[in-house]
Protein backbone atom coordinates (compact mmCIF):
# COMPACT_ATOMS: atom_id res chain seq x y z
CA UNK A 1 0.00 0.00 0.00
CA UNK A 2 1.62 3.35 -0.76
CA UNK A 3 1.26 5.92 1.81
CA UNK A 4 3.34 8.88 0.09
CA UNK A 5 0.46 11.87 -0.24
CA UNK A 6 0.14 14.11 -2.94
CA UNK A 7 1.60 17.75 -2.34
CA UNK A 8 -0.72 20.47 -1.84
CA UNK A 9 -4.92 20.81 -1.62
CA UNK A 10 -6.28 17.80 -0.22
CA UNK A 11 -6.88 15.63 -3.40
CA UNK A 12 -8.84 12.75 -3.96
CA UNK A 13 -6.30 10.18 -3.34
CA UNK A 14 -5.27 11.82 0.03
CA UNK A 15 -8.58 11.61 1.35
CA UNK A 16 -9.15 7.98 0.59
CA UNK A 17 -5.36 7.08 2.25
CA UNK A 18 -5.25 9.36 4.79
CA UNK A 19 -4.34 7.81 8.05
CA UNK A 20 -2.79 5.00 6.15
CA UNK A 21 0.69 5.28 7.77
CA UNK A 22 -0.84 4.68 11.88
CA UNK A 23 -2.88 1.97 10.17
CA UNK A 24 -0.92 0.00 8.75
CA UNK A 25 -2.43 -3.30 8.43
CA UNK A 26 -5.34 -3.04 10.64
CA UNK A 27 -8.25 -4.39 9.74
CA UNK A 28 -11.29 -2.22 9.41
CA UNK A 29 -13.41 -1.85 13.00
CA UNK A 30 -16.17 0.02 11.32
CA UNK A 31 -19.13 -2.81 10.64
CA UNK A 32 -17.30 -5.77 13.71
CA UNK A 33 -20.35 -6.31 16.09
CA UNK A 34 -22.54 -4.10 14.61
CA UNK A 35 -23.98 -6.69 12.16
CA UNK A 36 -23.75 -4.53 9.77
CA UNK A 37 -21.38 -6.27 7.41
CA UNK A 38 -18.79 -8.26 6.48
CA UNK A 39 -14.90 -7.27 8.31
CA UNK A 40 -11.83 -7.90 5.86
CA UNK A 41 -10.14 -10.68 7.26
CA UNK A 42 -7.25 -10.23 9.52
CA UNK A 43 -3.97 -9.63 8.20
CA UNK A 44 -5.03 -8.79 4.49
CA UNK A 45 -3.62 -5.12 4.65
CA UNK A 46 -6.52 -3.20 4.06
CA UNK A 47 -6.99 -0.04 5.62
CA UNK A 48 -9.55 2.23 7.00
CA UNK A 49 -10.28 5.61 4.65
CA UNK A 50 -9.59 8.98 5.42
CA UNK A 51 -11.76 11.48 6.30
CA UNK A 52 -14.17 12.19 4.34
CA UNK A 53 -13.67 9.23 1.69
CA UNK A 54 -15.22 7.21 3.23
CA UNK A 55 -18.64 8.10 1.84
CA UNK A 56 -17.62 7.47 -1.14
CA UNK A 57 -19.73 5.71 -3.70
CA UNK A 58 -17.23 4.76 -6.57
CA UNK A 59 -13.71 4.47 -5.73
CA UNK A 60 -10.83 4.38 -8.34
CA UNK A 61 -7.92 1.33 -7.68
CA UNK A 62 -5.29 3.94 -9.30
CA UNK A 63 -6.50 7.04 -8.10
CA UNK A 64 -7.55 6.54 -4.66
CA UNK A 65 -5.55 3.24 -3.85
CA UNK A 66 -2.23 4.05 -5.44
CA UNK A 67 -2.12 1.07 -8.02
CA UNK A 68 0.19 1.47 -10.56
CA UNK A 69 -1.37 -1.19 -13.78
CA UNK A 70 1.68 -1.47 -14.87
CA UNK A 71 2.43 -5.26 -15.24
CA UNK A 72 5.32 -4.84 -13.10
CA UNK A 73 4.41 -3.68 -9.55
CA UNK A 74 2.28 -5.68 -7.44
CA UNK A 75 -1.09 -4.10 -6.66
CA UNK A 76 -2.39 -6.50 -3.71
CA UNK A 77 -2.58 -3.68 -1.52
CA UNK A 78 -4.40 -1.58 -2.98
CA UNK A 79 -7.15 -3.82 -4.47
CA UNK A 80 -7.29 -5.02 -0.65
CA UNK A 81 -7.94 -1.34 0.42
CA UNK A 82 -10.39 -0.62 -2.11
CA UNK A 83 -12.34 -4.20 -0.54
CA UNK A 84 -11.91 -2.91 2.96
CA UNK A 85 -13.26 0.71 1.33
CA UNK A 86 -16.49 -0.92 0.37
CA UNK A 87 -16.75 -3.30 3.18
CA UNK A 88 -16.32 -0.21 5.78
CA UNK A 89 -19.62 1.28 3.33
CA UNK A 90 -21.64 -1.57 4.04
CA UNK A 91 -25.10 -0.48 5.92
CA UNK A 92 -27.92 -2.81 7.45
CA UNK A 93 -26.44 -5.68 5.27
CA UNK A 94 -26.63 -3.56 1.95
CA UNK A 95 -23.29 -3.14 0.05
CA UNK A 96 -23.09 0.66 -1.49
CA UNK A 97 -19.44 0.47 -3.99
CA UNK A 98 -18.66 0.34 -7.10
CA UNK A 99 -14.66 -0.28 -7.46
CA UNK A 100 -13.54 1.35 -10.73
CA UNK A 101 -10.18 -0.96 -12.23
CA UNK A 102 -9.39 1.47 -15.46
CA UNK A 103 -6.90 0.27 -18.17
CA UNK A 104 -3.54 -1.47 -17.85
CA UNK A 105 -2.63 -4.59 -16.65
CA UNK A 106 -2.13 -5.56 -12.85
CA UNK A 107 -0.32 -7.81 -10.98
CA UNK A 108 -1.22 -9.32 -7.71
CA UNK A 109 0.10 -11.66 -5.81
CA UNK A 110 -1.68 -11.70 -2.94
CA UNK A 111 -4.82 -14.53 -2.55
CA UNK A 112 -8.10 -13.04 -1.68
CA UNK A 113 -6.99 -9.44 -2.42
CA UNK A 114 -10.04 -8.73 -4.66
CA UNK A 115 -12.45 -10.39 -2.21
CA UNK A 116 -11.38 -12.22 0.97
CA UNK A 117 -14.77 -12.79 3.03
CA UNK A 118 -15.61 -14.68 5.75
CA UNK A 119 -17.78 -13.48 8.11
CA UNK A 120 -20.71 -15.85 7.70
CA UNK A 121 -22.65 -14.07 10.47
CA UNK A 122 -22.61 -10.43 9.25
CA UNK A 123 -23.59 -10.90 4.83
CA UNK A 124 -23.96 -8.25 2.63
CA UNK A 125 -25.30 -7.96 -0.39
CA UNK A 126 -24.17 -5.71 -3.33
CA UNK A 127 -20.25 -5.03 -4.74
CA UNK A 128 -19.22 -4.47 -7.88
CA UNK A 129 -15.85 -4.48 -9.71
CA UNK A 130 -15.66 -2.53 -13.72
CA UNK A 131 -12.88 -2.46 -15.67
CA UNK A 132 -11.99 -0.83 -19.09
CA UNK A 133 -12.70 -4.22 -21.15
CA UNK A 134 -11.72 -7.42 -21.65
CA UNK A 135 -7.58 -7.25 -22.77
CA UNK A 136 -8.49 -3.52 -21.76
CA UNK A 137 -8.67 -4.04 -17.83
CA UNK A 138 -6.35 -7.13 -17.31
CA UNK A 139 -5.19 -8.64 -13.38
CA UNK A 140 -2.93 -11.12 -13.86
CA UNK A 141 -2.40 -13.59 -10.37
CA UNK A 142 0.59 -14.35 -9.89
CA UNK A 143 0.45 -16.06 -6.55
CA UNK A 144 3.69 -17.66 -4.85
CA UNK A 145 1.83 -21.27 -5.27
CA UNK A 146 -1.33 -23.60 -6.90
CA UNK A 147 -4.26 -23.65 -5.21
CA UNK A 148 -4.32 -20.61 -4.85
CA UNK A 149 -7.95 -18.41 -4.97
CA UNK A 150 -8.15 -14.63 -5.99
CA UNK A 151 -11.20 -14.45 -4.55
CA UNK A 152 -12.59 -15.96 -1.64
CA UNK A 153 -16.24 -15.64 -0.34
CA UNK A 154 -17.49 -17.74 2.53
CA UNK A 155 -21.02 -17.64 2.48
CA UNK A 156 -20.66 -13.40 3.36
CA UNK A 157 -21.31 -11.49 -0.32
CA UNK A 158 -24.52 -12.03 -2.26
CA UNK A 159 -24.84 -9.66 -5.55
CA UNK A 160 -21.14 -10.05 -6.88
CA UNK A 161 -20.84 -8.28 -9.93
CA UNK A 162 -17.25 -8.71 -12.51
CA UNK A 163 -17.80 -6.91 -15.64
CA UNK A 164 -15.32 -5.41 -18.02
CA UNK A 165 -12.04 -6.98 -17.69
CA UNK A 166 -9.53 -9.78 -18.16
CA UNK A 167 -8.06 -12.50 -15.44
CA UNK A 168 -5.33 -14.34 -16.04
CA UNK A 169 -3.61 -17.20 -14.19
CA UNK A 170 0.29 -16.66 -14.12
CA UNK A 171 0.80 -19.48 -11.57
CA UNK A 172 -0.12 -22.23 -13.28
CA UNK A 173 -2.95 -24.51 -11.11
CA UNK A 174 -4.12 -21.07 -8.79
CA UNK A 175 -7.86 -20.54 -8.86
CA UNK A 176 -10.46 -17.39 -9.46
CA UNK A 177 -13.31 -17.58 -7.29
CA UNK A 178 -13.72 -19.91 -4.46
CA UNK A 179 -17.60 -19.50 -2.58
CA UNK A 180 -18.95 -21.63 0.19
CA UNK A 181 -22.57 -21.56 0.88
CA UNK A 182 -25.28 -22.57 3.09
CA UNK A 183 -27.35 -19.29 1.81
CA UNK A 184 -25.63 -16.22 1.60
CA UNK A 185 -23.36 -16.21 -1.04
CA UNK A 186 -25.11 -16.39 -4.37
CA UNK A 187 -26.63 -14.17 -7.45
CA UNK A 188 -22.57 -13.48 -9.43
CA UNK A 189 -22.87 -11.76 -12.58
CA UNK A 190 -20.00 -11.32 -15.07
CA UNK A 191 -20.68 -9.25 -18.21
CA UNK A 192 -18.12 -9.25 -20.85
CA UNK A 193 -15.14 -11.04 -18.70
CA UNK A 194 -12.65 -12.88 -19.37
CA UNK A 195 -10.49 -15.81 -18.36
CA UNK A 196 -6.48 -16.74 -19.94
CA UNK A 197 -4.05 -18.86 -18.44
CA UNK A 198 -4.35 -22.60 -16.69
CA UNK A 199 -6.52 -22.59 -13.73
CA UNK A 200 -7.31 -25.34 -11.72
CA UNK A 201 -10.89 -24.01 -11.24
CA UNK A 202 -12.15 -20.84 -12.06
CA UNK A 203 -15.08 -21.19 -10.06
CA UNK A 204 -15.16 -23.25 -7.49
CA UNK A 205 -18.80 -23.73 -5.43
CA UNK A 206 -18.74 -25.23 -2.02
CA UNK A 207 -22.00 -26.18 0.32
CA UNK A 208 -25.41 -25.98 0.00
CA UNK A 209 -28.41 -24.43 -0.13
CA UNK A 210 -28.63 -21.60 -3.07
CA UNK A 211 -25.09 -21.26 -3.79
CA UNK A 212 -26.59 -20.25 -7.22
CA UNK A 213 -28.24 -17.62 -9.39
CA UNK A 214 -25.24 -17.08 -11.66
CA UNK A 215 -25.18 -15.44 -14.69
CA UNK A 216 -22.40 -15.02 -17.66
CA UNK A 217 -22.91 -12.22 -20.40
CA UNK A 218 -20.73 -12.12 -23.31
CA UNK A 219 -17.78 -13.72 -21.37
CA UNK A 220 -14.70 -15.54 -23.45
CA UNK A 221 -13.58 -18.52 -21.29
CA UNK A 222 -9.75 -19.32 -22.40
CA UNK A 223 -6.98 -20.58 -21.02
CA UNK A 224 -6.62 -24.05 -19.49
CA UNK A 225 -8.60 -26.14 -17.01
CA UNK A 226 -6.94 -28.90 -14.59
CA UNK A 227 -10.66 -29.61 -13.19
CA UNK A 228 -13.55 -26.80 -14.62
CA UNK A 229 -14.33 -23.71 -15.15
CA UNK A 230 -17.69 -23.84 -12.98
CA UNK A 231 -17.24 -27.31 -10.80
CA UNK A 232 -20.76 -27.12 -8.72
CA UNK A 233 -20.05 -29.37 -6.09
CA UNK A 234 -16.33 -29.38 -4.73
CA UNK A 235 -17.48 -30.56 -0.95
CA UNK A 236 -14.13 -28.92 0.85
CA UNK A 237 -16.02 -27.09 3.55
CA UNK A 238 -19.43 -28.99 3.50
CA UNK A 239 -20.23 -30.70 7.13
CA UNK A 240 -22.31 -33.05 4.61
CA UNK A 241 -21.39 -33.70 0.93
CA UNK A 242 -24.07 -35.61 -0.10
CA UNK A 243 -26.58 -32.97 1.47
CA UNK A 244 -25.03 -30.31 -1.91
CA UNK A 245 -28.39 -30.02 -3.24
CA UNK A 246 -29.60 -26.53 -3.98
CA UNK A 247 -27.35 -25.46 -7.19
CA UNK A 248 -29.48 -23.68 -8.90
CA UNK A 249 -29.92 -21.41 -12.00
CA UNK A 250 -26.74 -20.80 -13.88
CA UNK A 251 -27.37 -19.07 -16.84
CA UNK A 252 -24.26 -18.56 -20.12
CA UNK A 253 -25.36 -16.22 -22.65
CA UNK A 254 -23.74 -15.46 -25.90
CA UNK A 255 -20.39 -16.96 -24.85
CA UNK A 256 -17.24 -17.41 -26.58
CA UNK A 257 -15.80 -20.60 -24.83
CA UNK A 258 -12.48 -21.39 -26.25
CA UNK A 259 -10.00 -23.01 -24.36
CA UNK A 260 -7.14 -25.33 -24.33
CA UNK A 261 -8.33 -28.75 -22.21
CA UNK A 262 -10.62 -29.50 -19.54
CA UNK A 263 -13.69 -29.21 -18.51
CA UNK A 264 -15.90 -26.64 -19.16
CA UNK A 265 -18.79 -26.67 -16.52
CA UNK A 266 -19.07 -29.86 -14.02
CA UNK A 267 -21.98 -30.49 -11.85
CA UNK A 268 -21.91 -33.37 -9.36
CA UNK A 269 -24.73 -32.70 -7.24
CA UNK A 270 -27.40 -32.02 -10.20
CA UNK A 271 -28.78 -28.12 -10.83
CA UNK A 272 -30.72 -26.30 -13.25
CA UNK A 273 -28.24 -25.25 -15.98
CA UNK A 274 -28.93 -23.65 -19.20
CA UNK A 275 -26.81 -22.31 -22.09
CA UNK A 276 -27.43 -19.93 -25.05
CA UNK A 277 -25.61 -18.96 -28.21
CA UNK A 278 -22.27 -18.97 -28.92
CA UNK A 279 -19.42 -20.83 -30.22
CA UNK A 280 -17.75 -23.54 -27.67
CA UNK A 281 -14.90 -25.40 -28.75
CA UNK A 282 -11.61 -26.71 -27.19
CA UNK A 283 -8.35 -26.17 -29.34
CA UNK A 284 -5.82 -29.22 -27.90
CA UNK A 285 -5.44 -31.81 -25.89
CA UNK A 286 -4.37 -32.51 -22.05
CA UNK A 287 -0.94 -32.13 -21.72
CA UNK A 288 -1.05 -35.47 -19.77
CA UNK A 289 -3.70 -37.96 -19.05
CA UNK A 290 -5.18 -36.58 -16.09
CA UNK A 291 -6.51 -39.49 -13.15
CA UNK A 292 -9.98 -38.72 -13.07
CA UNK A 293 -10.65 -37.45 -16.52
CA UNK A 294 -8.23 -39.33 -18.43
CA UNK A 295 -7.39 -37.63 -22.06
CA UNK A 296 -11.10 -36.34 -22.56
CA UNK A 297 -12.22 -32.62 -22.21
CA UNK A 298 -15.92 -31.99 -21.73
CA UNK A 299 -18.02 -29.19 -22.21
CA UNK A 300 -20.70 -30.34 -19.81
CA UNK A 301 -20.09 -32.94 -17.33
CA UNK A 302 -22.27 -34.27 -15.20
CA UNK A 303 -21.15 -37.02 -12.86
CA UNK A 304 -23.55 -39.13 -10.03
CA UNK A 305 -22.93 -38.91 -6.53
CA UNK A 306 -25.28 -39.38 -3.78
CA UNK A 307 -26.68 -36.60 -3.01
CA UNK A 308 -29.98 -35.44 -1.58
CA UNK A 309 -32.89 -34.59 -3.55
CA UNK A 310 -31.37 -31.73 -6.33
CA UNK A 311 -33.02 -30.60 -9.70
CA UNK A 312 -31.55 -31.75 -12.44
CA UNK A 313 -31.98 -29.52 -15.54
CA UNK A 314 -29.89 -29.14 -18.52
CA UNK A 315 -30.64 -27.02 -21.70
CA UNK A 316 -28.42 -25.91 -24.50
CA UNK A 317 -29.61 -23.74 -27.10
CA UNK A 318 -28.09 -22.37 -30.44
CA UNK A 319 -24.66 -23.23 -29.69
CA UNK A 320 -21.89 -24.24 -32.28
CA UNK A 321 -20.02 -27.29 -30.88
CA UNK A 322 -16.66 -27.84 -32.27
CA UNK A 323 -15.72 -31.38 -32.06
CA UNK A 324 -12.10 -31.04 -32.91
CA UNK A 325 -10.38 -34.80 -32.01
CA UNK A 326 -12.23 -38.00 -30.83
CA UNK A 327 -11.18 -36.29 -27.29
CA UNK A 328 -13.66 -33.97 -27.15
CA UNK A 329 -17.37 -34.65 -25.20
CA UNK A 330 -20.04 -32.66 -26.11
CA UNK A 331 -22.03 -33.93 -22.78
CA UNK A 332 -20.86 -36.75 -20.50
CA UNK A 333 -23.99 -37.06 -17.86
CA UNK A 334 -24.70 -39.73 -15.12
CA UNK A 335 -27.63 -38.23 -13.55
CA UNK A 336 -30.50 -40.67 -13.06
CA UNK A 337 -33.13 -38.42 -13.93
CA UNK A 338 -34.79 -34.89 -15.15
CA UNK A 339 -34.32 -33.51 -18.25
CA UNK A 340 -31.46 -32.96 -20.62
CA UNK A 341 -31.96 -30.99 -23.97
CA UNK A 342 -30.13 -29.64 -27.04
CA UNK A 343 -32.41 -27.15 -29.18
CA UNK A 344 -31.06 -26.25 -32.67
CA UNK A 345 -27.27 -26.88 -31.64
CA UNK A 346 -24.42 -28.04 -34.87
CA UNK A 347 -21.64 -30.05 -33.72
CA UNK A 348 -20.61 -30.96 -37.00
CA UNK A 349 -17.98 -28.55 -38.19
CA UNK A 350 -15.31 -31.43 -38.39
CA UNK A 351 -17.55 -34.08 -39.79
CA UNK A 352 -15.61 -34.68 -42.58
CA UNK A 353 -12.38 -35.60 -40.89
CA UNK A 354 -11.75 -39.41 -40.46
CA UNK A 355 -12.49 -39.68 -37.03
CA UNK A 356 -15.59 -37.96 -37.49
CA UNK A 357 -18.26 -41.50 -38.05
CA UNK A 358 -17.32 -42.85 -34.63
CA UNK A 359 -16.54 -39.82 -32.05
CA UNK A 360 -19.15 -40.18 -29.62
CA UNK A 361 -19.35 -36.71 -28.40
CA UNK A 362 -22.73 -37.37 -26.31
CA UNK A 363 -22.55 -39.76 -23.56
CA UNK A 364 -25.67 -40.04 -21.70
CA UNK A 365 -26.98 -42.49 -18.61
CA UNK A 366 -30.47 -43.85 -18.85
CA UNK A 367 -32.22 -45.49 -16.20
CA UNK A 368 -35.21 -46.37 -15.27
CA UNK A 369 -36.20 -42.81 -14.38
CA UNK A 370 -34.28 -41.00 -17.18
CA UNK A 371 -33.41 -38.34 -17.33
CA UNK A 372 -35.72 -36.88 -20.20
CA UNK A 373 -33.20 -36.19 -23.26
CA UNK A 374 -34.57 -34.53 -26.26
CA UNK A 375 -32.66 -33.20 -29.24
CA UNK A 376 -34.75 -30.83 -31.94
CA UNK A 377 -33.45 -29.31 -34.91
CA UNK A 378 -29.79 -30.55 -34.32
CA UNK A 379 -27.10 -31.02 -36.70
CA UNK A 380 -25.01 -34.20 -35.00
CA UNK A 381 -21.67 -35.93 -35.71
CA UNK A 382 -21.04 -38.99 -35.15
CA UNK A 383 -22.47 -41.72 -32.99
CA UNK A 384 -24.13 -41.50 -29.53
CA UNK A 385 -24.09 -43.10 -26.51
CA UNK A 386 -26.62 -44.03 -24.74
CA UNK A 387 -25.36 -46.14 -20.98
CA UNK A 388 -28.36 -48.28 -18.83
CA UNK A 389 -26.48 -48.57 -15.46
CA UNK A 390 -29.65 -49.18 -13.79
CA UNK A 391 -31.45 -51.23 -16.12
CA UNK A 392 -33.18 -50.27 -19.57
CA UNK A 393 -36.07 -47.90 -19.30
CA UNK A 394 -39.74 -48.86 -19.85
CA UNK A 395 -40.61 -46.37 -22.07
CA UNK A 396 -39.15 -43.79 -24.20
CA UNK A 397 -37.08 -41.65 -22.83
CA UNK A 398 -35.29 -40.05 -26.01
CA UNK A 399 -36.51 -38.21 -29.04
CA UNK A 400 -34.53 -37.04 -32.10
CA UNK A 401 -37.12 -34.13 -33.43
CA UNK A 402 -36.09 -32.53 -37.00
CA UNK A 403 -32.22 -33.43 -36.39
CA UNK A 404 -29.94 -34.50 -39.25
CA UNK A 405 -26.58 -36.84 -38.82
CA UNK A 406 -23.97 -35.78 -40.62
CA UNK A 407 -22.00 -39.29 -40.60
CA UNK A 408 -24.88 -41.88 -40.37
CA UNK A 409 -27.32 -43.29 -43.21
CA UNK A 410 -30.69 -42.67 -43.06
CA UNK A 411 -31.27 -46.18 -43.52
CA UNK A 412 -29.38 -47.00 -40.69
CA UNK A 413 -29.98 -43.96 -37.67
CA UNK A 414 -30.68 -46.25 -34.76
CA UNK A 415 -27.24 -46.86 -35.11
CA UNK A 416 -26.41 -43.07 -34.02
CA UNK A 417 -27.03 -43.96 -30.89
CA UNK A 418 -25.82 -47.12 -28.40
CA UNK A 419 -26.38 -48.68 -25.31
CA UNK A 420 -30.09 -48.31 -24.88
CA UNK A 421 -32.76 -50.89 -24.54
CA UNK A 422 -35.12 -51.58 -27.41
CA UNK A 423 -37.91 -48.39 -27.80
CA UNK A 424 -36.08 -46.43 -25.92
CA UNK A 425 -35.08 -43.92 -28.61
CA UNK A 426 -37.25 -42.35 -31.36
CA UNK A 427 -36.85 -40.72 -34.40
CA UNK A 428 -39.34 -37.71 -35.73
CA UNK A 429 -38.88 -36.14 -39.34
CA UNK A 430 -34.52 -37.11 -38.85
CA UNK A 431 -31.81 -36.98 -41.95
CA UNK A 432 -28.80 -38.95 -42.31
CA UNK A 433 -26.59 -38.30 -45.42
CA UNK A 434 -27.89 -41.31 -48.35
CA UNK A 435 -26.94 -44.76 -47.51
Amino acid sequence: MHDRHEQGGSSRRTLLLGGVAAAGAVGLTACSGSGSGPTPAPGSGAVSAGPGGADRAVVNVVADFGAKGDGRTDDSAAFAAAYAHAVARVSDHVGRTLIEVPPGQYLVTRPGALLDADTPDNPANGLRFVGGGKRITEIVFRPDRAGAYLCSNTDTWANVAFEEMTFTSATPGASFLYSYSTGNAQDYRFRDCEWLGEWTYGLALDGSNTNSEMRWEACRVGGAYRRAFLYSGLSQKSQDPAAQDQFLNYWFTDMKVEYEWGNFLEFPYGGSITCRGGSYIVTGTRPAPDPVYGTLSTFFRLPTAAHAASVQRFHAEDIRFEVRNPDVVVIDSHWSGGTIRFNDCDDTANAFKSFAPSVQAHRIDIGPRGPLVRYDSCQLVGAHQFRTPAGAPSAQVVRYDMCSFANQPQTALTAATTGTGPGAVSFVDCLGRPG
